[in-house]
């Protein structure tokens, strides 16, 4: 048997990266991108993508990459990772992601996230192994790279680089949540200020049946138009984190949306984006994380309107 090597991402293996994808994930796997080799290699020219591959003899066996949103973000995450079937029980997609880590900070960047499937605990292991704390759930987030029916709910992990610090701002949690964020408080800190907002302060995409809002603070009148959506309509907030989180949570709680953790904000923002959802199915999860497990526990608990605790 040929020995097994990490190495850099090559131009020439955009069409065998795009092969791995196909052998482990089939025609479900949700970014796009990995189909096309052109587009593969666009975005390494773009420096949006940073891949190591396992090489087996001539043959790509794993791939990983450090995905940017920008070629300067501070922000990245640890993603597309795929390992041929023939050669698990290697752990190559955890030896992939310390190396990826390792080159992240040689990139600048701050933190790094990482999105770990639900439909099994192993990519939550793996990033529990490799540092990554797990800040929140994204219920019903992407169709499933699994060929199942239902959408795929995604736990996400954040690691500093570094000991960079993304300090949470200082408050009185509320009592719903307090463990959770307390516990987040110890791992990333807390401090009195709260990053400037870039860019419009409501923002508004949709992907698949998701709708997914980007806030910068709730206010009565666009509180009033988030009531009268259409309660069959998937919802995702993200809110920036403010020292008014207590209100926030009281007032989306009275319309619908659930709290399922924090998000790091995106483009050097830094801080925090509260995660609220509204319109998603009340379902069991694997989930390795025990926080995590408690957090999803109370949203479906909310969403089987039992959930007396008081905010």
């Amino acid at each position: 048997m040929e020995s097994l090597i990490l190495r850099n991402y090559r131009d020439t293996d955009a069409t065998a990266v795009s092969a791995l994808f196909r052998d482990v994930y089939g025609d479900h796997y949700v970014q796009t991108d990995v189909y096309l080799p052109c587009l593969i290699s666009q975005n390494h020219a773009d420096k949006r993508w940073h891949s190591l591959v396992a090489v087996e003899g001539e043959r790509i066996r794993g791939h990983a990459t450090l995905y940017r949103q920008t070629e300067n973000s501070h922000d990245a995450e640890l993603a597309l990772s795929a390992v041929h079937p023939d050669t698990r029980g290697q752990n190559i997609a955890t030896r992939l992601g310390e190396q990826l880590l390792t080159h992240a900070q040689a990139l600048g960047c701050r933190s790094v996230s990482i999105k770990q499937v639900t439909h099994h605990p192993y990519t939550q292991r793996m990033a529990m192994h490799l540092g990554f704390h797990n800040t929140g759930l994204l219920p019903d987030y992407v169709r499933s790279p699994f060929g199942c029916k239902k959408p795929e709910s995604i736990v996400l992990g954040v690691r500093a680089i570094d000991g960079y610090q993304r300090p949470l701002p200082e408050q009185v949690w509320p009592a719903s949540c307090r463990p959770f964020m307390e516990r987040l408080t110890t791992v990333f800190g807390s401090g009195a200020n709260v990053p400037r907002w870039r860019g419009a302060s409501v923002q508004v995409e949709q992907h698949g049946h998701r709708h997914e809002m980007l806030l910068e603070k709730l206010d009565p009148e666009l509180l009033n138009q988030l009531r009268t959506l259409p309660r069959h309509w998937l919802i995702s907030i993200r809110l920036q984190l403010s020292r008014h989180f207590a209100v926030d949570l009281h007032s989306l709680n009275a319309i619908g949306f659930a709290f399922t953790g924090l998000a790091p904000a995106q483009d050097n923002r830094g801080g925090w984006l509260a995660l609220f959802h509204r319109g998603y199915s009340a379902r069991k999860l694997a989930l390795h994380c025990p926080h995590i497990r408690s957090l999803h526990d109370q949203v479906q608990r909310q969403i089987a309107g039992r959930d007396l605790t008081p905010v």
